[in-house]
């Protein structure tokens, strides 16, 4: 029997996996060699020593609990039968029995100890070879961007793209009224990205885009009205009489819509169109390409950020220091007092430019990693704000889940910023933050009960603050969503939809 088991099972061996077919086939193997054992003679059997084998098999397979379970219930079902059946006297039986059990739990105890170092191995071969396939991807990654950088068109910048797009349309095309409508990736607007004979407002509701240029967004084909005075809709101007409305795709996708328009009725004849049409795919994959390689030029700017930060604070702030020191000799050696008071309270501002410098290094310096999630840096963040400021800060957190590092430190530099717009520019007392994140979705609110603003005329936080959220929202594909009113306050929202 237990050559044919050894047979067996050098060509199907048991493994270890958390599986109940695999526990059974321990069990089967605990169950066999107690079988041999106690059909030749229980502790007097020549194969009592196979019984090791089978606990050494069930420690490595589940660890210290199953091996010392199965170490004792296979010395029970053996020592019991002895004295029975065999009529052993009791004090050697009981002697023997005790012998074998104490061998058969210290082997247990060595398999668990085995099993133990050797998952932990494995664990560490495992990250180390994983650690090696990630360089691996990284390095390939980096070498065929270097590539690809040889090879882009001499310009990605997508102002740049879309000045050179319209002014290529207008030769072209003739046209008195000409547009480029551009969705806000981060909610239902859309931008008027470039435009010339018209007077539209920069962004627009996507229930307020001039009827024939929504009509383009829901299709794939340009739309030619040859009368706007009919009832099919109005232009993008009111002298406008027909027009030519495009989708732009790219990778199957919208980017934008590009449309012309002209004072006369029927002006566009075939040869337009079909210059038009053929004009429309190369403009697509130019704004495609020119927001992506904004996105990534974000990313660059995030780590030379980080450089610049940590060189400025071995440099500049080591020499605001210097001078700190220097005013207070200077004082000390002043003759009359009030060279003595200017020196002092130039000291004093000084050292506060420095506890500034100081504290925007850091938080320029600050960024999440693989050991440090959003709430841990987010909360320090915060308590710094709030030891420099006299803004009481609220926070509430539910993590359940990590979202992919370049994500998680894209939603906490919006984050950073909501909060920064917050403290400069809202005059707020109270700032409210909130993260929630799991299998789901990902959610950052950030609330405060500051001045707020009209839609559209936040100064320069809508300007430069605003614009860089929707960026980073957009560069992972979340929805920026802002809330304001005067004397109500602000409330930044951004959510994050997982696959």
């Amino acid at each position: 029997m237990l050559v044919a088991y050894a047979t067996w099972r050098s060509f199907r061996p048991i493994r270890f996996t958390d599986e109940t077919g695999a526990f059974l086939a321990v069990l089967l193997e605990v169950g066999v060699h107690t079988l041999v054992v106690a059909g030749t003679g229980y502790w007097a059997s020549p194969y009592v020593f196979s019984l090791l084998t089978a606990i050494t098999v069930a420690g490595f397979a589940r660890g210290f609990n199953l091996a010392f379970l199965v170490g004792g219930a296979s010395a029970l079902a053996v020592a019991v039968p002895y004295h029975v059946v065999l009529d052993i006297p009791t004090r050697v039986a009981l002697r023997e029995s005790v012998q074998w059990t104490v061998e058969l739990l210290m082997v247990a105890a060595v398999a668990g100890y085995s099993r133990r170092f050797w998952g932990e191995a494995e664990e560490r071969h495992l990250l180390a070879l994983d650690r090696l396939g990630r360089l691996t991807e990284a390095n390939n990654l980096l070498y065929s961007l270097h590539r690809l950088a040889q090879a882009l068109p001499a310009s990605l910048d997508l102002e740049e793209v879309l000045e050179s797009s319209l002014g290529r349309l207008r030769t072209l095309v003739d046209a008195t009224a000409l547009a480029i409508f551009l969705p806000d990736e981060t909610s239902t607007r859309w931008l008027v990205a470039r435009q010339q004979g018209t007077r539209l407002p920069p962004v627009l509701e996507a229930d307020l885009l001039p009827p024939p240029v929504a009509d383009a967004t829901r299709g794939r084909a340009a739309v030619t009205i040859e009368d706007l005075q009919v009832p099919s809709g109005r232009g993008m101007s009111i002298r406008s009489r027909s027009g030519i409305y495009a989708p732009l795709t790219a990778r199957g996708a919208l980017v934008g819509v590009l449309a012309v328009e002209h004072d006369e009725v029927e002006h566009f004849n075939t040869h337009d169109i079909d210059v038009f049409n053929g004009f429309v795919e190369p403009v697509g994959l130019a704004i495609d390409n020119a927001r992506w390689f904004q996105r990534l030029r974000t990313v660059s700017a995030d780590e030379e950020r980080t450089r610049i930060a940590r060189d400025l604070h071995d440099r500049v702030g080591q020499s605001l220091a210097y001078l700190t020191f220097e005013l207070e000799r200077l004082q000390r050696h002043a003759e009359s007092e009030e060279a003595k008071e200017n020196l002092g309270q130039l000291r004093d501002d000084l050292r506060t430019v420095v506890g500034d410098v100081r504290e925007t290094l850091y938080d320029l310096r600050t960024d999440v990693s693989e050991t440090d999630d959003l709430p841990t840096i987010l909360g320090q963040f915060l308590d710094r704000v709030q030891a420099r400021t006299e803004i009481e800060v609220l926070t509430s957190y539910q993590a359940k889940a990590r979202l992919p590092l370049p994500q998680e430190r894209e939603m906490w530099r919006v984050a950073q910023e909501a909060v920064t717009n917050a403290e400069r520019h809202a005059d707020a007392s109270i700032i409210r933050v909130s993260w929630r994140c799991d299998a789901k979705k990902a959610e950052l609110v950030v609330a405060d009960n500051g001045r707020g603003f009209e839609r559209g005329k936040a100064g320069r936080m809508d300007s430069y603050g605003m614009l860089g959220m929707r960026e980073r929202a957009a560069s992972v594909g979340a929805s920026l969503d802002v809330d304001s009113e005067p004397g109500q306050g602000t409330t930044v929202r951004c959510t994050l939809r997982r696959v």
